[in-house]
C-alpha cells in the first residue's frame, strides 16, 4: 500500500500549464461515459479530434482507487487532462506532465479525462487520431455508514470544523471550514476545505497522513502536536486537527 501511495503521489506535482483550445462549457467538447466490460478494470478508447473539438471521457471511481491514463496520438499537440468531480481545475495536466498519468483518487465521484488540442494547433484546424487507455484499480475506501458514524443532515459528511488556512493568493492566518467523510476510525478519510474565496480543496488521508489531493500542485505535510499542516503547492496550506479525522 505504501509503495502504491508513493507512486501515485509522483503525479501530484506543481504545474503551470498553457491553455488548451477550449474553455468550460464549450459546445465543441463531446462527452462520453466510460463503462468497463464485466470483470474488466481497463478500456481502450479510440477517437479523433479536430480544431477546437475535444472529448470528455467520464469515469466513475472511488476514493483510494488508482486512475491510470495513457494516450497515443498522431499529433504532438494533443494531450489529456484529468479533472476531479465537479471541477474544471485539472488535477493532472498533460501538456506539462506528458502522455501518462497515475493518480490516487481523493474522493468519490465522476472524474473527467479531457482530450484536446493545444490552442496553436486548434487555430490551424489540425487533427489528431488517438488511442486512450484508462484503468481504475485498487480497493476503494468506503465511507463509514451513518449507523457507525452519524452524518451531517442532508450531506455525505460526518463532521465539520473551522480550521486555520491560507487559500491561494491570500495572507497566512485566514479561516476556512473543513468537512470530513470518514473512511475508517484510524484517521482515514476525505477532507474538504472551503475558503471564503470559493476554494474547495479535497485531500485524502490514510491513517492520519495526507496522500492525495484534487490539485495538480505538489502535496506536502508536517505535524505539530495534534495538528497536520497540509501544503498544496507554494501558496496554499491548512491545518487539520486529528479529532476531525477520527471523531475523538
Amino acid at each position: 500500500m505504501t509503495q502504491r501511495i508513493a507512486l501515485a503521489a509522483l503525479v501530484l506535482v506543481a504545474t503551470h500549464a498553457p491553455l488548451p483550445a477550449h474553455a468550460a462549457g464549450d459546445p465543441a467538447i463531446r462527452s462520453q461515459t466510460v463503462q468497463f466490460t464485466k470483470g474488466a478494470t481497463s478500456a481502450q478508447l479510440r477517437g479523433s479530434i479536430k480544431g477546437d473539438a475535444g472529448v470528455d471521457y467520464k469515469i466513475s471511481a472511488r476514493a483510494g482507487q488508482i486512475l491510470t491514463v495513457t494516450i497515443k496520438t498522431s499529433n504532438a499537440s494533443s494531450y489529456f487532462n484529468i479533472n476531479p468531480p465537479g471541477s474544471e481545475a485539472a488535477m493532472f495536466i498533460g501538456s506539462t506532465k506528458g502522455p501518462e498519468a497515475m493518480a490516487m483518487l481523493p474522493t468519490d465521484g465522476t472524474y473527467v479525462v479531457r482530450v484536446y488540442l493545444m490552442r496553436n494547433a486548434a487555430r490551424r484546424n489540425e487533427t489528431a487520431q488517438y488511442t486512450l487507455t484508462v484503468a481504475v484499480t485498487g480497493q476503494p475506501l468506503a465511507p463509514l455508514p451513518g449507523s457507525q458514524d452519524a452524518k451531517i443532515r442532508g450531506t455525505a459528511f460526518h463532521a465539520s470544523a473551522p480550521v486555520a488556512c491560507q487559500p491561494p493568493g491570500t495572507e497566512p492566518g485566514g479561516a476556512c471550514q473543513a468537512f470530513v467523510i470518514r473512511r475508517g476510525r484510524d484517521g482515514t478519510g476525505t477532507v474538504e476545505v472551503r475558503g471564503a474565496n470559493g476554494l474547495a480543496r479535497r485531500v485524502l488521508f490514510v491513517r492520519g497522513a495526507p496522500v492525495a489531493s484534487d490539485s495538480s500542485e505538489a502535496l506536502a505535510s508536517s505535524r505539530r502536536g495534534e495538528l497536520t499542516t497540509v501544503r498544496v503547492g507554494a501558496d496554499e496550506q491548512f491545518e487539520i486537527p486529528d479529532a476531525l479525522l477520527t471523531g475523538g
